[in-house]
């Protein structure tokens, strides 16, 4: 099980992701200036108004690598931004072993799973020192009423997540073992370009373990696939470092265009 909650406010001008001292007072601007305001949470407020935002978030938050933003059955409070950094969520089975279920960047919100029964189901670990910017959801609840457009923002974030659950759910029941590697990876480079990064050439923040996990997996058969992508010209992964050389290529192993995909390595 993850350790207890380990947070701290980001205090030092020195700390990791170059942010300077955190006061509600410019919170505003912090929100203006984020790269990843457009996929966050407040996109329904003025970001005009120092007092709604400063109604809403408060002091950034640091989470060490490792620690826990927060535990399944922990009471819901506070759903979290991410502002930099990377999470995992897991759930544990009856054995104690966790399952990890999903993996957290930049411009997503944390905590949503709580909201039907106002206690989290899963466990949220940071996978590198990361930074969030926490949103009470009672005061949340409170301005929504005030402002539709923060609401729909809100509906949009759940509605994106089940979306994802559900093309999780299909992967898991529909595709090979090289196949659920290629999805996981163009996956991840949509999500990367969003955030203004490159399509072909990222970092991953997970270990193999955890991919496996969320992979539905043994770890010797992802192993066994990136050997195999990497043979065929279609990923270089050294360690955590991806480079997509044929995209093509991926999307065609992604969605089992086997005969495609021979005709591109052949040629």
């Amino acid at each position: 099980m993850p350790g207890p909650l380990s947070v701290t406010l980001l205090d030092p001008p020195t700390a990791p992701c170059a942010a300077p001292p955190i006061h509600l007072k410019p919170l505003s601007n912090a929100c203006q200036e984020c790269r990843v305001n457009s996929l966050c949470l407040p996109t329904g407020l003025p970001v005009q108004d120092n007092s709604c935002l400063g109604a809403l978030i408060g002091p950034r938050m640091r989470i060490r690598k490792g620690a826990a933003l927060f535990n399944a059955n922990d009471p819901l409070t506070t759903l979290y931004a991410v502002r930099c950094g990377s999470f995992k969520t897991s759930l544990n089975t009856a054995e104690g072993q966790g399952v990890v279920i999903n993996f957290w960047m930049p411009g997503e919100v944390l905590g949503l799973d709580a909201i039907a029964t106002e206690r989290h189901v899963c466990d949220a670990i940071a996978l590198e020192d990361s930074e969030v910017c926490p949103v009470p959801y009672q005061r949340l609840q409170t301005l929504a009423r005030e402002f539709p457009f923060l609401q729909q923002s809100l509906n949009r974030l759940m509605s994106r997540e089940i979306v994802r659950e559900h093309q999780r759910v299909l992967m898991l029941c529909n595709l090979t073992a090289e196949e659920r590697l290629a999805n996981f990876l163009i996956g991840l480079s949509r999500r990367f370009v969003n955030r203004g990064y490159s399509a072909h050439g990222f970092m991953l923040r997970m270990s193999r373990e955890d991919m496996a996990s969320y992979l539905g997996l043994r770890l010797e058969t992802v192993c066994r696939s990136v050997t195999r992508l990497r043979a065929q010209g279609i990923v270089n992964l050294r360690g955590r470092l991806v480079e997509i050389l044929d995209m093509p290529a991926l999307v065609a192993l992604e969605q089992g265009d086997r005969e495609r995909n021979d005709s591109l390595k052949s040629t």
